[in-house]
This record gives structure tokens, C-alpha cells and sequence, in this order.
């Protein structure tokens, strides 16, 4: 399978900080990836790295094939690229913003363009300094999206969007998607949006890439198991370390129900480890889990989404 991003031990410092800690990332050609984690996990910094906007402190990307730090305004003729604090030209009209960025574009596509301009219900004759933000977005989305780029990145293209505007953008992400063989990289806080389009996710926290695969995988992986117990226990202190339970107030620690999450689908193929850790199981049960719940997992027990966990004393 070809990747349309590419990263090999990615890392980026500012003075002693380091926000970008040896990402190693694979973007298959084709897919919808969704880059999540969260506020100061540090994927603007590697989206930036991405569109050589900033160089790496070490490591490597290369993009649609190209180091990234030898992206020229050529490869940009295939690569669109929205940003959620991107700088327009806000005395020109939208007409006008369209008109001038052509000439880059040899690819570019009157029909799409005027099929995008009529699904987004964008003025053009209203200079870009007077429309919403939501317009404004909309606009960015549409000067990306009418060269048919082979890779499109969105940082954080809906926020502060209203519901309207989040399901149009969407809407024209997936007609983008659906015209060809093209790739979207997404980073985005609004999970409910990326769930219905993302068909890979990855997982940054603290500048490290904690996980990588497709959104099927990972939901099979990630399981909410409840379990009824006949008495009262405490969480047994030998629980693997795939399984992940919030925290819970000191009365609270011994009661009849669990719900926690389990990440190694294998241990749960019967009933055996349930039973050895918890003696006097009643009933269980095993449910799928929504993106936004295994995203709160993560962010409370960052090492839960590495995918080689092995429960300590059950190997």
C-alpha cells in the first residue's frame, strides 16, 4: 500500500521543549485519516512540519513522495491545505480571491468550482473581510478543493462552526473523496464529524503517536466490559494493563458493578481471566465504543492505546 504521508522519527523542539517527539506516521493513499489529541498534543506543529512551514529538528516526512522540506509551489499544485488561522486576502471579494489563485492551478475546474460556490451558497461578490468565520472556511475549503488535489489537510476546519456549516463542509469533503483516488488529513476536536468520514485514525498525546490504524481496527479493539458481581469487591490489583477504569471517590471503590475498558480483544474470548479476577461474576457484558469515549480513555491513560499491551502476570 502507497502512503500519501509519511513520517520517520518526526520531532520538532522549541528551545527545551520538545513538542514533537519521534513520530513515525503512515497515511495511506486514498483514505480519510483523522489526526486527533488533545489541545497542545502538538499535531499543528506536525502538520506545519507537513507543509514545510517549519522545519524538523530530526527525522523526516515526505509528502505525495517529496522530503518536505523540498515542497516547491509546483508540488503545491496538488496538495490543498486549510488551516484553522489561515491568513486571506481580505480586501479582495471571493470572485476576486478565486480569480487571482487560478493561474497556480493548472488542474483547475470551472464546472467543480461553480458546483462548490452553489453547495456552499458563497457571495461572490462580498469581500472575504466581511464574511463569518464559517464563510470564511468555506472559501479557504473551496480554493483547496476545485484543483482536485491528490492530498487535502484540514487543521481544525470546524471550530467555532455552527451544526449547519460543519454538515455542508462535510458534505463537500466526502464529493471530494467520492470524484477520485484522494486523501484527506484531518485534525479536528469535533469527533462526532470525524467518526462519520474518518475511515483511519492516530492518536497524539504529549507530541508522541500513540496509535495508528484503521477506525474499524481500533473499535474492535477498544471494548466497554461491564461486569455484575454477586458481593461487593475491590478492583483487583492484578488487572492487565490493556484494561482502563476511571477514577472513582473512596466510597465508591468497592461495589457490585464495573465498567471499564479493554483493549486486547483476546482476553476476553471467555470467561476465564473475568472469573479469576472477579470470583463472584454474575453477568457480563461487551459493547463497542464511539470515538469520543475511546478519545476520553486515552487522554485519562495515554499508554491504554498502544496497541502491544501485555497484561502483567496473565502473558
Amino acid at each position: 500500500m502507497t502512503h500519501a504521508i509519511e513520517t520517520t522519527a518526526l520531532r520538532r523542539k522549541f528551545w527545551r521543549k520538545e513538542a514533537v517527539k519521534g513520530v513515525d506516521l503512515a497515511v495511506p493513499s486514498g483514505s480519510i485519516y483523522a489526526f486527533l489529541g488533545p489541545n497542545g498534543a502538538g499535531k499543528t506543529t506536525t502538520i506545519k512540519m507537513l507543509m514545510n512551514l517549519l522545519r524538523p529538528s530530526s527525522g523526516e516526512a515526505h509528502i505525495l513522495g517529496t522530503p518536505s522540506h523540498r515542497l516547491r509551489a509546483r508540488h503545491f499544485e496538488s496538495i490543498g491545505y486549510v488551516s484553522e488561522n489561515q491568513e486571506l486576502p481580505e480586501w479582495m471579494t471571493v470572485e476576486r480571491f478565486l480569480k487571482y489563485l487560478k493561474p497556480f492551478y493548472p488542474t483547475w475546474d470551472d464546472d467543480f468550482c461553480a458546483q462548490l460556490l452553489d453547495r456552499f451558497q458563497l457571495p461572490l461578490d462580498r469581500k472575504l473581510k466581511h464574511l463569518s468565520r464559517g464563510m470564511k472556511v468555506k472559501a479557504s475549503l473551496v480554493s483547496s478543493l476545485v484543483y482536485h488535489p491528490q492530498l487535502l489537510v484540514l487543521d481544525e476546519p470546524f471550530t467555532g462552526l455552527d451544526p449547519l456549516v460543519r454538515d455542508q463542509l462535510v458534505e463537500g469533503v466526502l464529493e471530494l473523496v467520492d470524484q477520485g483516488d484522494w486523501t484527506v488529513f484531518i485534525s479536528s476536536h469535533d469527533l462526532q464529524e470525524v467518526e462519520n468520514i474518518a475511515s483511519h485514525v492516530g492518536f497524539l498525546s504529549d507530541g508522541q503517536l500513540l496509535l495508528s490504524e484503521s477506525q474499524e481496527e481500533l473499535k474492535g479493539r477498544f471494548q466497554e466490559i461491564e461486569v455484575v458481581l454477586e458481593e461487593p469487591q475491590l478492583w483487583p490489583v492484578d488487572a492487565p494493563a490493556s484494561w482502563h477504569r476511571a477514577q472513582v471517590s473512596g466510597e465508591d471503590r468497592a461495589q457490585r458493578v464495573f465498567r471499564f475498558t479493554a483493549t486486547n480483544p483476546k482476553e476476553l474470548e471467555d470467561n476465564h481471566l473475568l472469573r479469576s479476577l472477579f470470583p463472584g461474576l454474575v453477568d457480563s457484558s461487551q459493547s463497542s465504543m464511539s470515538l469520543r469515549s475511546i478519545f476520553v480513555t486515552l487522554a485519562e491513560n495515554p499508554r491504554i492505546g498502544l496497541p502491544s499491551q501485555a497484561p502483567e502476570g496473565h502473558r
